[in-house]
């Protein structure tokens, strides 16, 4: 991690905020993620805590900088759902869940409604996290609720670093609406713990997009 990025800008004043809701089952790593940006060390163990926790991440941008206060549900799922005052006044959002379980992925469609019931029509991404994991169980090829949807979706690896920005950068020129904007300088992010298979993201990648040219059917479990 940059000690001078970070410092420059966790100081600076951004041109830009955004409130982010970060939601997905309990264990996803949705904290984890957040932590490995600027402040806070990668969780080792997953603690249940109560209450949310907003971590301004911020990003500089070739149009200056951009702050994601992101809202953590800090455990909060597991004690039932999350309160509207949780989603009311968000610009966007990130869905997590972990592809280690199809669970966590079953449960996507329930985030989703309780975002869009609030929020209505703000930008979403899908993000699949634990790709550094060997034991892969939610296959590329039955992910498709973002298709169903419009979203945008991303495999991500908190643990490694993998794909951290994109999630990011995708809202971010949303929410601008300048499809030019882009990172600039080095990301103020903690040293990556594990690395990702390349070939097994360059085969995840393939299967993506032999599965991006199959129709999809609407049904019940998705609607």
């Amino acid at each position: 991690m940059s000690e001078e990025t970070a410092m420059f800008l966790a100081q600076a004043e951004p041109d830009a905020t955004f409130k982010l809701l970060l939601v997905g089952d309990g264990g996803v790593g949705k904290t984890c993620f957040v932590k490995r940006h600027l402040t806070g060390e990668y969780q080792k163990k997953y603690i249940p805590t109560v209450g949310v926790e907003v971590h301004p991440l911020k990003f500089a941008t070739n149009y200056g900088i951009i702050c994601f206060n992101a809202w953590d549900t800090a455990g909060q799922e597991r004690f039932g759902g999350l309160r509207d005052g949780y989603y009311i006044q968000g610009d966007c959002a990130i869905i997590m869940f972990d592809v280690t379980s199809r669970e966590t992925y079953k449960n996507v469609p329930k985030w989703y409604k309780d975002i869009t019931r609030v929020c209505e029509a703000i930008p979403i991404v899908l993000c699949g996290n634990k790709v550094d994991m060997k034991d892969r169980k939610v296959k590329p090829k039955n992910i498709n609720f973002h298709r169903k949807k419009n979203l945008q979706y991303y495999d991500i690896s908190a643990k490694s670093n993998y794909n951290f920005e994109k999630p990011f950068l995708y809202l971010a020129k949303r929410l601008t609406g300048n499809p030019a904007l882009d990172f600039t300088g080095e990301m103020a992010l903690l040293p990556k713990e594990t690395e990702v298979d390349e070939h097994a993201q360059a085969a995840a990648a393939a299967e993506f997009e032999a599965a991006g040219a199959i129709p999809i059917e609407d049904d019940d479990e998705f609607a």
